[in-house]
């Protein structure tokens, strides 16, 4: 299996920027699919961004398109979201999630799962 830790939430005001870091072990990521999801209280988790490992492919909720940035560290196993141009709506708990899967903005079709990281943004 794959082993997910996030990093990198925080509170930030709107406007302001974070990166997010999904740091992976137990296996090489090559040939599978890496995702965020977030989830705020009382509503379901929705799909951010995904990035194809092997050939770099992304792909983005139209919310975040233009403002967040998915990315990869081959050498380091490790997946990133740049967020930029913060707004109180994308205040939730982030989640960097893995699996070998063709529709990458479905949740249930991931394998691996982290614990999740905080952003809150103040307005």
């Amino acid at each position: 299996q794959v082993q997910l830790v996030e990093s990198g939430g925080g509170l930030v005001q709107a406007g302001g920027s974070l990166r997010l870091s999904c740091a992976a072990s137990g296996r090489t990521l090559t040939g599978i699919v890496m995702g965020w999801f977030r989830q705020a209280p009382g509503k379901e988790r929705q799909f951010v961004a995904a990035i194809r490992w092997s050939i770099g492919s992304t792909y983005y909720a139209d919310s975040v398109k233009g403002r967040f940035t998915i990315s990869r560290d081959d050498a380091k196993n490790t997946v990133y979201l740049q967020m930029n141009r913060l707004t109180p709506e994308d205040t939730a708990v982030y989640y960097c999630a893995g699996g070998s899967i063709v529709v990458v903005n479905t949740a249930a079709r991931y394998a691996y799962w982290g614990q999740g990281t905080q952003v809150t943004v103040s307005s």
